[in-house]
């Protein structure tokens, strides 16, 4: 399948949580980049749906976003580790907190 996003991601472990109406959900990145990232997890939210997203950063900087899941992959928990990509892509639409530091991440990442 050919790559549909303009811009590139870049591979970091950061661990989050997330849900519909209030982040419950402990997860971690896989990849980050200023308008998305992919959530590694076994029980992704369907393509569409609006997620909030707590993460934490390596600075200890708390970031809070909403986001929109573009695609996802469900892979059962025990071949989570194994299985390619099982989790979901989420596009970031709205920041509540933690935004020039996440945004400071990413550029570093980049440079």
């Amino acid at each position: 399948m050919a790559e549909k996003r303009e811009i590139k991601r870049k591979k970091k472990r950061l661990k989050l949580r997330f849900g519909v109406d209030s982040p419950k959900r402990v997860a971690f990145t896989e990849d980050i980049s200023h308008r998305g990232l992919f959530i590694i997890t076994g029980q992704p939210e369907r393509p569409g749906q609006k997620v909030l997203i707590e993460m934490l950063l390596p600075n200890e900087d708390t970031v809070i976003v909403h986001g929109r899941v573009q695609w996802a992959k469900k892979v059962p928990p025990n071949l989570i580790r194994l299985a390619n990509k099982g989790g979901m892509g989420v596009r970031l639409l709205h920041f509540e907190s933690g935004e020039e530091s996440y945004q400071q991440l990413v550029y570093e990442l980049r440079h």
